[in-house]
C-alpha cells in the first residue's frame, strides 16, 4: 500500500506497480486517475432505506433535520415511502433529496450538521454550488442557504422555484465570511424557503436538491 497524502483539485495523477524479484524488477502498466475539480459537501449518494435499530440505517431526514413533529417548521425531507432518497429524478448520480416545503405561517428549513468537509477554504475554494429543480405548481417563496445557523444568503430570483429543469446555484463563500462565518470550521448547512426568521402567510411546494460542491474561481 502507499499513501500519496492530500490530493490536488482536478490533476491528472500516473502510477503502477512493479513486481521485484530477487535479481529483477518487472514493471507493471501505468494506470492514471483525474482527481474532480471540486469537494463534494453532499451528494446524496449514501443514504439507503434501512430502518433503526439496524446498525445500517442511513436515511436521508436523520442527515437532514427538517421540521417533523414542528408547529413553525414546514420542511420535510424525504418520501413518504421507500426509497426516501429520490432515485428518478436527479441531476448527478442515483439520488437527490426530495424537499417540501410549507410556508403557511412558518418558515422551512432542513439542516445537516457537517462531519467533512468543515474547512471551506482548503484547495482554494471560493465558491458553493447547489442543483435544484422545481415545478410551475409551486407557490413562489425564496430559497436561502445558511452556514453555522444564522449567516444567510438568499436566492436573487423570487420565482427560483417555480423553474422547472435543473438550476444551478453558485454562490460566493465572501458572502458568508461578511456575516462573520469562520470558513475554515463550517458546522452546519441549512437549505431553506421563506425568509428565516420571519414567518408569513405563504405557500406550499417542492423541490429537489442536489450536487452540493465547493469550487475554486
Amino acid at each position: 500500500s502507499y499513501d500519496p497524502g492530500k490530493l490536488a483539485l482536478g490533476a491528472n495523477y500516473y502510477w503502477r506497480v512493479d513486481a521485484v524479484y530477487a535479481d529483477k524488477t518487472v514493471k507493471g502498466l501505468v494506470w492514471s486517475f483525474t482527481t474532480a475539480d471540486f469537494i463534494s459537501v453532499e451528494d446524496f449518494e449514501s443514504y439507503n432505506d434501512i430502518d433503526p435499530p439496524d446498525d445500517g440505517s442511513n436515511r436521508i431526514f436523520e442527515s437532514w433535520i427538517d421540521g417533523f413533529g414542528t408547529t413553525t417548521n414546514g420542511a420535510l425531507v424525504g418520501n413518504d415511502l421507500p426509497p426516501y432518497a429520490e432515485q428518478s429524478t436527479v441531476h448527478g448520480g442515483d439520488q437527490s433529496m426530495p424537499y417540501i416545503y410549507d410556508n403557511n405561517l412558518k418558515t422551512s428549513e432542513a439542516t445537516k450538521t457537517l462531519t467533512y468537509p468543515r474547512d471551506w477554504t482548503e484547495s482554494g475554494v471560493t465558491k458553493l454550488s447547489l442543483w435544484f429543480k422545481g415545478s410551475p405548481t409551486n407557490v413562489a417563496e425564496r430559497i436561502f442557504v445558511a452556514l453555522n445557523g444564522n449567516a444567510v444568503v438568499y436566492n436573487d430570483d423570487p420565482d427560483a422555484v417555480l423553474k422547472p429543469g435543473w438550476t444551478e446555484w453558485a454562490i460566493d463563500l465572501q458572502a458568508f465570511a461578511d456575516q462573520g462565518v469562520n470558513l475554515a470550521n463550517v458546522n452546519t448547512i441549512t437549505i431553506g424557503f421563506g425568509t428565516k426568521g420571519s414567518p408569513v402567510a405563504g405557500g406550499t411546494g417542492k423541490v429537489y436538491i442536489d450536487d452540493i460542491r465547493l469550487y475554486r474561481p
